[in-house]
């Protein structure tokens, strides 16, 4: 990096702060709590989707999870429970948890510009009284995430409303971005992927979405 690049780099808080000398709007600092409120309850329990960032000794790690309505469990103010259903098996989100318990949420409701934020520290928990709970067609899953809540809050819509998430407009066909098995033929040089990959998706997916 060259002198005249950083000149232009942000390195310290208190060069940040220079920059953002605004004070924080105020209803970003007033919707931020140690709790999950009767209200953020129900923001939880609508949302299908969620997206799970940890960090561990050999990085962040970022992934998605998705299910019914509800299937994040809000079991009181402090305590969220996740299944861990069925899927590729790295478990790069277990393996971070069991070294780092700290853990980040955000939840995106289908149609809704609001997202819903919760941090807190996460344990696997095998019980089976808590796996058995989570059962879907007869699968159960092999651990649950039980998060102790440390905050939560309500993120505005202008992330969605600029990026038109939930604009039917906005939609992308499929058929102009590469496919699974094209992205796995390119990283292996042919050894996985290509058209069958793709041809038998469907299926796999079917049998193995529980």
């Amino acid at each position: 990096m060259d002198g005249d690049a950083q000149n232009h780099t942000i390195m310290t808080t208190k060069e940040l702060e220079s920059l953002y000398t605004d004070a924080p709007y105020g209803p970003a600092v007033f919707k931020e709590t140690d709790r999950v409120t009767p209200q953020y309850r129900k923001l939880i329990e609508a949302a299908p989707f969620v997206v799970v960032a940890t960090s561990g000794p050999e990085g962040l790690d970022c992934s998605p999870r998705g299910d019914p309505p509800g299937f994040v469990r809000v079991v009181d103010e402090h305590t969220l429970l996740i299944p861990d259903r069925r899927g590729n098996n790295r478990i790069d989100t277990l393996r971070n948890l069991v070294r780092d318990p700290r853990i980040a949420l955000l939840f995106l409701i289908p149609g809704v510009g609001e997202t819903m934020r919760v941090i807190g520290r996460a344990t696997i928990s095998t019980d089976p009284k808590l796996t058995e709970s989570f059962v879907i067609n007869g699968k159960v899953p092999k651990c649950v995430l039980v998060v102790a809540v440390e905050r939560a809050y309500f993120q505005c819509t202008k992330a969605i409303i600029r990026s038109k998430l939930w604009d039917p407009a906005s939609r992308v066909d499929r058929k102009a971005l590469p496919t699974p098995g094209s992205i796995l033929a390119e990283l292996t040089e042919g050894k996985m992927g290509g058209p069958e990959h793709d041809r038998l998706a469907p299926a796999r997916i079917k049998e193995t979405i529980y």
